[in-house]
């Protein structure tokens, strides 16, 4: 994937950034292009190497007619319930580094849904806030709106997504139960 001056990528991990230069460095003796990036949360430069953006898998910010397909994700109601901690770590890990926004938006919502019954490990806490902050960061700046009210939207979508599940379930009880009664 190529990039051009002045579009909106992102790294994964590490949020929206903006191409400000393209560039060739030596380092040790070989010269290599690189894009830099300036990161929009932080203001620091990132150097990624031409030949290394799919391993690192930079990609770039999704348009404004994926923002709602985002909210509807986020809204509706199906999380993953692993019982097993690692397997959960593991899982929400390997979908945060894939850098895929609607990866990133599974463990928001698996992650915030087990906040709501217990204490997360400080490790999981850290993913849940990064997860966060990666979704409400790029939906803000695709949008053009504040992190505030994005934030708030985000949160909006996350109440009908537990709202759907419990509706869902509620079904599926009542579709067991007739069921249930007809094999009687």
């Amino acid at each position: 994937m190529t990039f051009e001056v002045g579009d909106k990528v992102i790294y994964p991990n590490h949020g929206l950034g903006v191409v400000e230069r393209i560039e060739n460095r030596t380092i040790m003796g070989t010269t290599c292009g690189f894009y830099s990036l300036r990161m929009a949360d932080s203001d620091t430069i990132v150097l990624v190497p031409l030949d290394n953006v799919d391993g690192v898998g930079l990609r770039r910010a999704i348009a404004d007619n994926e923002v709602k397909k985002l909210y509807t994700l986020l809204g509706n109601g199906k999380i993953d319930n692993h019982q097993n901690w690692k397997g959960r770590f593991k899982d929400n890990s390997d979908k945060m580094r894939t850098g895929s926004i609607y990866d990133v938006v599974d463990v928001l919502k698996n992650l915030t849904f087990l906040a709501k019954s217990k204490n997360l490990s400080f490790r999981e806490k850290r993913m849940l806030d990064r997860a966060k902050f990666l979704v409400v960061s790029e939906i803000s700046e695709v949008i053009g709106d504040t992190a505030e009210a994005t934030d708030t939207k985000v949160d909006k979508a996350l109440e009908r997504c537990f709202v759907n599940r419990e509706r869902a379930i509620a079904r599926a009880k009542v579709a067991a139960a007739k069921t249930t009664a007809k094999a009687s």
